[in-house]
């Protein structure tokens, strides 16, 4: 039997996985500074720090490392007068030392020519760094002449004057654009996709994935606590498949043979094996022993039941067979998953 996880659970489960499976996620850390401006949207400074934080927390090492860059007395005002604490001044920032640098501006920030920030992003533009903004952040790239030739999302309210003032730069309609070496988003609501974006042609869609089912888990009205983003929001899902899949969430303490499950759906094996390998990339066996493991992971992390108590409620008949199986995918045993764990309650 292979080890780890091959179906689409792989995502829920990547941070847990062990080191030698993830190994292909190792790729260099990349440098990103956020320079914030006087009242800058909270929203979209988060989302996009977020992204990038639990991206570190999937990756088996760091991908990102931020800095936050401000004012003279390291605190900036953001638009729900929260201060955010910074790193480092804009004058003590390194900037030819930054893979990414991205303006963070909001509904009240001033847009007008900074000298200092002008030339910081110029230097940096010549440095090979991405540059970008966050809701009307790019403003202060095109004054510094360095989005020519680029789209950027900017918030609809500043898009006249951006098109007035940068007749160079092409203001577009999207909520995030990434044009080469420019990133940008309109809003608050679009910053967290923008960064996902960077995550991708930084470390791959298993990374992006990952995060999502961090991040996006609530995004529909219900929210399954086994399942993945990829599956549950995809409307092109056939229903038969959808059926199946319904089963098994809902027989994860007492399984269901696979067979029952095809007659339930009303299809043959071969066609659910067809189905499921198209879909979920595993065959339903091995989704449905993956479903099980992931559900006994949640347990050991959440709870303090006993570990035989786990086994049964994960639909194993026998503690040795489930403590051979939760070390084959995870590469750990159940208790010492337990101990070095940081959610035990």
């Amino acid at each position: 039997m292979r080890t780890s996880f091959e179906s689409v659970l792989k995502s829920k489960n990547l941070a847990h996985l062990d080191r030698a499976s993830r190994a292909g996620l190792t790729v260099p850390v990349r440098r990103v500074s956020f320079i914030l401006r006087e009242h800058f949207s909270m929203m979209a400074f988060t989302g996009a720090v977020d992204a990038l934080v639990t991206a570190n927390l999937m990756s088996s090492t760091p991908v990102f490392e931020v800095q936050v860059v401000g004012g003279e007395n390291n605190l900036v005002l953001s638009d729900l007068g929260i201060a955010i604490a910074t790193d480092c001044s804009l004058a003590e920032l390194d900037e030819r030392q930054q893979d990414i640098i991205v303006v963070c501006g909001g509904f009240r920030v001033r847009l007008e020519t900074d000298p200092l920030l002008r030339t910081k992003l110029r230097h940096a533009d010549v440095a090979g760094a991405v540059l970008g903004g966050l809701w009307n952040g790019c403003y202060f790239l095109a004054d510094a002449g360095v989005l020519d030739g680029h789209e950027c999302a900017f918030h609809p309210d500043g898009r006249a004057m951006m098109s007035e003032l940068f007749p160079k730069v092409t203001v577009t309609s999207h909520s995030h654009v990434l044009d080469r070496k420019r990133i940008s988003c309109a809003g608050a609501n679009s910053s967290l996709g923008m960064m996902l974006e960077v995550v991708k042609h930084s470390a791959g869609q298993e990374l992006v994935d990952a995060v999502e089912e961090v991040l996006g888990c609530d995004k529909m009205r219900e929210i399954v606590d086994v399942s993945v983003v990829s599956i549950d929001f995809d409307p092109t899902l056939p229903r038969t498949l959808k059926l199946a899949l319904e089963l098994m969430h809902s027989n994860i303490e007492d399984p269901i043979e696979i067979n029952e499950i095809a007659r339930y759906a009303r299809i043959s094996r071969r066609h659910l094996e067809r189905l499921f390998r198209r879909h979920v990339k595993a065959t339903p066996p091995r989704y449905y022993l993956e479903l099980r493991l992931t559900h006994a992971r949640q347990l050991l992390q959440h709870t303090n039941k006993s570990l035989i108590e786990i086994a049964v409620a994960s639909g194993f008949a026998t503690l040795p067979h489930f403590h051979r199986c939760f070390r084959e995918k995870f590469d750990i045993s159940p208790g010492q998953f337990r101990t070095r764990t940081h959610f035990k309650v």
